[in-house]
């Protein structure tokens, strides 16, 4: 793919996409166990107060929290070959669709994604466009079809395993002014038949699956 064909992103060094992805996960993590809304001091203002006081303290904890132990853990690379440049890949494609569960607005997010099976792995791309500007999303390998439950649960190299990298598929990318983004992730192992679709979330409401694409 010719340079100036590609999104323009302000692409980082990859040890800046290994820091922006820890502290997505930290959020994915955050996000997946909800927030505690019981307790007297709801609807109390000053108790409010306090927990958003302890809130904005305790985030940055998260986010060393995060970073520990990630070293190794490849979750994207603006910079990578992207798959559908790998020579003598076993190449699939597919091409993003919105999800019913996408959050307000979403309706032009547009792209298309490659999964390439090769002698060194499994290589993912992703291109996107028509996202949020300057916005962080975190990307992951599904075991279903889009049509499935969105594509049900994350793909996983060992089945009950952590469900981290390496052993599922992460892409943590932020998209640029233009609302366009591109990022490669590289695994060592091959996913075979195992991963059907890949879904894109927002980084700040993991909940929300945006956009699906079938392989």
């Amino acid at each position: 793919m010719p340079l100036s064909d590609q999104p323009q992103t302000g692409r980082s060094s990859t040890a800046m996409a290994v820091s922006l992805a820890a502290v997505l996960l930290g959020s994915f993590a955050l996000t997946a166990c909800g927030g505690d809304t019981s307790g007297s001091g709801a609807g109390d203002p000053k108790a409010s107060s306090e927990k958003d006081s302890r809130s904005e303290k305790d985030s940055g904890k998260d986010d060393e929290m995060a970073m520990e132990g990630m070293e190794g853990m490849d979750m994207g690379d603006p910079d990578a070959t992207p798959a559908n440049e790998i020579k003598g890949a076993d190449l699939k494609e597919g091409t993003f669709v919105v999800l019913d569960t996408a959050p307000p607005d979403s309706d032009g997010v547009k792209g298309t994604a490659w999964l390439a099976q090769h002698d060194d792995g499994t290589t993912v791309t992703v291109m996107l466009s028509g996202l949020e500007p300057a916005t962080d999303y975190m990307s992951h390998l599904h075991a279903q079809s889009c049509a499935k439950d969105n594509g049900g649960d994350h793909f996983q190299f060992e089945k009950g395993g952590p469900t981290t990298p390496p052993n599922e598929v992460y892409l943590a990318f932020t998209s640029g002014d233009d609302g366009k983004a591109m990022v490669t992730v590289n695994n060592d192992a091959k996913v075979g038949d195992g991963a059907r679709a890949i879904v894109v979330h927002p980084a700040k409401a993991m909940d929300n699956k945006l956009a699906c694409a079938d392989f």
